[in-house]
């Protein structure tokens, strides 16, 4: 280690339109351009309450990490968390979970936004533009959170515009008769909450970089609780929109559900807009990625729980170079060389695991380092466990890749303390 990089801090150059744009960026990602579809065949015209109801369960979740961030605004996020307030143990499950669930989550992304760049410019096979993306955005970060999130507020702005684009053009061609039947009171809108969590999945990534954000205590949290208001009012909107245009049917007959909706106005340049939509969504995702994989993994080797090595941070850059670079040469090899339709299972059983572990964390903070009820964590724990019972019902395969991860971390753990000793 040079001179230089043992000086080296992190930079607080993040603010509070970063920290959120950050969450906006890994919560509105390619999902809702596929999900709504999904989530119309299960719920019906009904749609929009599965999301205002998977908004509610997520928010429980967003409060206690709300409530972790304002006591304590620390890199590693729920690692930390878990580590200090429930054991050493499950904070470093909670951090392998987050890593391996987020890597390959990450690399599924890139090759999303491979396959939406394919269809626009088919000059090289998908996997490999991937990998050049990957290779960029990897770069990117290298030279510092600061340019990252730049390009980061671009891509947010960008697919939020395109979203309202769809949303104010898609208004003026609704037809109320589509709505009909409209059955809030089925059981299909709770699976179709079930599935939408998902897409909600991204509003605490800021809370991996707390210690690059400005007056963390006060902008984590609040960054939080705005990237999921946002949020959840552009799907809501989105959705009534969708089933307006084309009717719950129709979307959920659809590969491309909101292309498939905007097409009803007869509008060419606006099945492209949207389409760009896509494009712009995944590329976001995938570089918020990165930013949050490789702060896991330089929060876990400062605390020994990683090499060494993931922790030293760049002379110049101040940032953790060899994390980034360790994390995108792995993403870069998945999309050359995995087929991640299979592991990308695991974020669905992983989110739900680090989600627990979150609001058992919250719920143990003592009353004095609290601003809300031990209710709201409370709930959070219970929504996540039902929710787990319904992946392991709903995509078994899921909770086998999950198991298998912790079982393999546990290994690694044992092993690693021992060779400290």
């Amino acid at each position: 280690m040079t001179q230089k990089e043992a000086k080296a801090e992190l930079k607080r150059s993040l603010g509070l339109f970063d920290a959120t744009a950050i969450n906006v960026g890994a919560i509105i990602g390619g999902g809702i351009f596929v999900v709504t579809g999904i989530t119309a065949g299960l719920a019906g015209s009904a749609m929009v309450v599965s999301m205002i109801i998977a908004a509610v369960i997520a928010a429980f979740t967003a409060l206690s990490f709300a409530e972790l961030a304002s006591w304590q605004p620390v890199e590693g996020s729920i690692y930390e968390y878990a580590r200090q307030l429930i054991s050493p143990f499950s904070g470093f499950l909670a951090g392998w979970m987050w890593l391996l669930s987020n890597t390959f989550t990450g690399a599924a992304v890139a090759l999303g936004f491979a396959y939406y760049f394919t269809a626009v410019l088919p000059v090289l096979p998908s996997n490999v533009v991937a990998a050049v993306v990957c290779i960029l955005f990897t770069a990117l970060n290298f030279i510092g959170a600061r340019q990252s999130s730049l390009l980061n507020n671009i891509l947010v702005v960008a697919k939020v515009l395109i979203l309202l684009f769809f949303i104010i053009l898609g208004a003026c061609y609704t037809t109320p008769a589509n709505f009909s039947p409209f059955e809030p009171a089925n059981a299909g809108v709770l699976y179709g909450a079930c599935f939408i969590f998902f897409a909600y999945a991204g509003f605490a990534r800021a809370a991996v970089v707390a210690e690059e954000i400005k007056d963390a205590k006060r902008n984590v949290p609040h960054a939080m609780l705005l990237s999921l208001g946002i949020s959840t009012v552009i799907y809501v909107l989105v959705g009534l929109v969708a089933v307006g245009l084309v009717g719950a049917a129709k979307l959920a007959a659809s590969n491309s559900p909101l292309a498939e909706a905007i097409s009803a106005t007869g509008s060419a340049i606006g099945v492209q807009v949207v389409s760009l939509g896509g494009l712009v969504a995944t590329a976001s995702v995938l570089l918020t990625s990165i930013l949050g994989v490789s702060r896991m993994a330089y929060s876990m080797a400062r605390r020994g729980d990683m090499p060494q090595t993931l922790a030293r941070l760049h002379g110049k850059f101040c940032t953790p170079y060899y994390a980034i670079a360790i994390v995108g040469a792995l993403m870069t090899a998945l999309v050359l060389l995995v087929d991640l339709t299979r592991v990308v299972a695991l974020s669905t059983f992983a989110t739900l695991f680090y989600y627990a572990l979150a609001n058992i964390a919250a719920f143990k903070l003592k009353t004095e380092q609290r601003h809300y009820s031990r209710l709201v964590p409370a709930l959070g724990i219970g929504t996540c466990l039902a929710l787990l019972v319904f992946i392991l019902l709903a995509a078994t395969q899921a909770w086998i890749i999950g198991v298998i991860c912790l079982i393999a971390g546990a290994i690694y753990y044992g092993v690693r303390n021992r060779l400290k000793k």
